[in-house]
Parts: C-alpha cells; sequence; structure tokens
C-alpha cells in the first residue's frame, strides 16, 4: 500500500509540475501573439491614418522629384538622342523609307534630321519645369487618394490626362523656337525632297507595291511625310518627359533607397507595410 501511495504521490506532482511548465509556455506564446498582433494593427493604423493633406504632398512630392529626374536627364547633351526610351525618330511615313533613302546615299542628311529634332527637344527640355510644376500643384485631394494605390505610374498617368493638352500649347512656341535654332525644318524639307528625287520613282515603278496598291493596302505604302512637323516633334518631347517622369515614380514606389524626403517614406513607405 505505501509503495502505490508513493507511486501516486510521484504521479501526482510530476502531472502538478508539467501542468505548472505548460501553462507558463502557453501564457508566453499568448503574450507574443498579442504583442505582434498590436504591432500590425499599430501598422495598418498608421498607414490608413495618413491625413489627406499628407497623401496629397507625398504624391506631389514625387511628382516634383520625377519631373526633376526627367527633365535633368534630358536636358544633358544628347539626352534625348542616346536614350533609346525617349530618341526621337523620323515621322511614320519617312520612317518606311528610311532604309532605302540611306542606302540612296541620304544618310548623312536623315542622321542630320533626327539629330536637329532630339536637339531641339532637349534644348526645349529645361524650360518645362515651371509649367509642369504649376500643374502639379493644382492636383486635389480627390485626385490624390485616387491615385495612392494605383499602379507604379498611376500619378504620372492622371498627370498626362490631365496636363497634356495645355502642355502642349505652352511648350509648342518653346519648341518651335529650338527648332528653327536647330533648323529641323531644313532637314525635314532636305530629307522629302530626297526621297522624292532619288527612292520615290522606284517604290512608284515597284510591282509589289502595285499590288499592294490593287488590294487596297495603301497605308502600308511607303512615302513622303506630310505630317505636322512641329506637332509631331512637340508631342515626342512631352511623351518623352512623361517617360522619364514614370520611371522615377515606379522607382519611388517600389524601391525605399528612392524614397529620399520624409515625405515620401511616409507615404510610399506606408504601402509596403
Amino acid at each position: 500500500m505505501k509503495k502505490i501511495s508513493i507511486i501516486t504521490t510521484l504521479l501526482l506532482a510530476s502531472t502538478t509540475v508539467f501542468s505548472f511548465d505548460f501553462t507558463s509556455v502557453i501564457k508566453t506564446v499568448q503574450d507574443v501573439t498579442k504583442q505582434e498582433t498590436s504591432t500590425t494593427n499599430t501598422q495598418i493604423k498608421e498607414s490608413k491614418a495618413l491625413s489627406n493633406s499628407t497623401i496629397n504632398s507625398g504624391l506631389k512630392e514625387a511628382l516634383k522629384v520625377g519631373v526633376n529626374y526627367g527633365v535633368n536627364e534630358l536636358s544633358k547633351k544628347n539626352g534625348y538622342l542616346k536614350n533609346k526610351s525617349v530618341k526621337i525618330l523620323l515621322p511614320q511615313n519617312l520612317a518606311k523609307v528610311e532604309g532605302l533613302i540611306r542606302k540612296a546615299g541620304g544618310d548623312k542628311i536623315v542622321g542630320n534630321f533626327i539629330l536637329s529634332m532630339n536637339n531641339a527637344a532637349t534644348q526645349a527640355a529645361p524650360k518645362t519645369v515651371d509649367i509642369f510644376i504649376n500643374a502639379i500643384d493644382k492636383m486635389t485631394l480627390d485626385d490624390a487618394q485616387k491615385v495612392l494605390t494605383g499602379g507604379d505610374d498611376a500619378a504620372t498617368q492622371y498627370f498626362k490626362k490631365s496636363t497634356t493638352k495645355s502642355l502642349q500649347k505652352i511648350i509648342k512656341p518653346i519648341l518651335l523656337e529650338s527648332m528653327q535654332s536647330n533648323n529641323v525644318v531644313s532637314y525635314y524639307d532636305k530629307v522629302n525632297d530626297f526621297y522624292k528625287s532619288n527612292v520615290k520613282e522606284l517604290i512608284d515603278n515597284n510591282e509589289i507595291i502595285n499590288m499592294a496598291k490593287g488590294f487596297g493596302a495603301d497605308s502600308y505604302i511607303p512615302s513622303g511625310s506630310s505630317e505636322n512637323l512641329n506637332e509631331y516633334v512637340t508631342q515626342k518631347t512631352i511623351d518623352g518627359l512623361f517617360i522619364m517622369i514614370a520611371k522615377k515614380e515606379s522607382e519611388i514606389r517600389k524601391e525605399p533607397l528612392a524614397q529620399t524626403t520624409s515625405i515620401l517614406k511616409q507615404v510610399f513607405g506606408s504601402l509596403g507595410n
């Protein structure tokens, strides 16, 4: 009986110790879980608690950083010409016969024309800063809320839609001056004249081209360019700026190192929480 009593006592004692330790473990886990949950909730609240004015300021700051980046890059020597993503090429119809013009001896003429367009854009780029900044400052709180959780270039797309027409109107006179100083129109006329004198006859007498005309495929047939050159270069200049702004905006959204100011870290850093 004594042996049974001793065994029972030991079992009870060990059970009590085990119970005590297990309860302690559970309590520790619960405390850690509560702490983590509290931290997560705090982060969520902080993210959601960003004021409208903070969000608005953050987006405007991102756009201004993007504008300064884009303008600075494109204002450098050959800023447009050496950047494949923004380089201004021949207008569409002339682009179709670029190879033929070059082979017919017009390589230098084409090169000079492309260089003149890109130089004009580079020369005009730094004069667009104030135009962009003024447009950014007009962004409303509602606009800011809509683009905060948009795509990588949501703010730039908003900017593009809301300012392109006014930018075209304001930038065109600036660009026309740059085009004049870079003899863009003169080179444009030379390319067209060279095409008409050296390439057009070959195309008109080509059996395959005539067959294409018979099938109503005229839009695919190369020709000289009748495109409005001023509008073409103006739009390409603006497009290049938007491309560079979007690139920087995407970096700010994705890369903490690109969030170089406290407001950028506060607004765009919260998107990653």
